[in-house]
């Protein structure tokens, strides 16, 4: 299918590795031009040469950390008005909420709340001028289905999914879309390294941790960010104008409600 996004720009924060990679990967395959980010110089800069070398897009790996103004500021610089937004960024690790002081909340709801929140005020207005507009917030499917422990972080992002809910309907009539993805679990280094923690506190092995948390899903695998990247280069097409203020679960089953 041709998603119609040829010769588009997009920004797609924290894109040097899993589902922010797999997102801009596939906005490639559809023709549009990169900026990607990361914090690690040689991890983005090889996964910009990879990107690149499989799609033959132009691809600008801006190394910054988008929750700061300085890092906001250097994605704009290399794309000052990108036609898609991709908002994706680390979250809190897990913790239980009583050992959460006041700096480590303000850390978190900046990181998965007001991060994206001011990428959006910064592009949005281009975006209206020019009749065209696509973003997409990375959440999770801890906004639906609480996940123990990593109640900032579904906190912060739940916090996101209501904000931008009104905005996406402000804007509709502007061809700009405003849609979240849920993911759930998928075959990335964050998850692996999740099992690694999880392996340590209960004695089990990474492997055991791994085939229970496969035997709770309907599908009885885990997602390939290539498919939740496929997804979202989809949502960033003109076939999804009509498609605004949703929350998409991708999660192979495992949020158990018919609505």
């Amino acid at each position: 299918m041709d998603l119609g996004i040829r010769g588009r720009t997009a920004i797609v924060c924290a894109s040097s590795q899993g589902l922010g990679k797999a997102c801009a990967r596939a906005l490639a395959e559809a023709g549009v031009s990169l900026v990607i980010n990361g914090r690690n110089r040689t991890l983005l800069e090889q996964t910009a040469a990879e990107i690149r070398q499989a799609t033959g897009a132009d691809v600008i790996p801006v190394v910054a950390d988008v929750s700061t103004t300085e890092g906001q500021a250097a994605l704009l610089a290399a794309c000052p008005s990108p036609d898609i937004l991709i908002n994706n960024n680390g979250g809190p690790p897990f913790r239980d909420f009583r050992e959460l002081d006041r700096q480590s909340m303000l850390a978190g709801v900046t990181m998965n709340m007001v991060t994206p929140i001011e990428l959006i005020q910064k592009v949005i207005d281009p975006m209206a001028a020019r009749g065209f507009g696509r973003i997409v917030n990375i959440t999770s499917i801890s906004v639906r289905m609480p996940v123990p422990g990593l109640d900032l972080s579904s906190a912060s992002r739940a916090g996101l999914t209501a904000f931008v809910a009104g905005v996406a309907r402000k804007v509709a009539d502007k061809n700009i879309t405003i849609n979240n993805l849920l993911p759930g679990n998928f075959d990335t280094q964050r998850l692996r390294n999740g099992f690694v923690a999880a392996s340590k506190k209960s004695g089990q092995s990474e492997a055991a941790m791994a085939a229970a948390a496969r035997a709770a899903i309907p599908a009885q695998r885990f997602g390939t960010p290539e498919e939740f990247g496929q997804t979202c280069a989809f949502l960033c097409s003109v076939h999804a104008a009509y498609m605004t203020g949703q929350n998409i679960l991708l999660d192979g089953g495992v949020y158990p409600a018919a609505f």
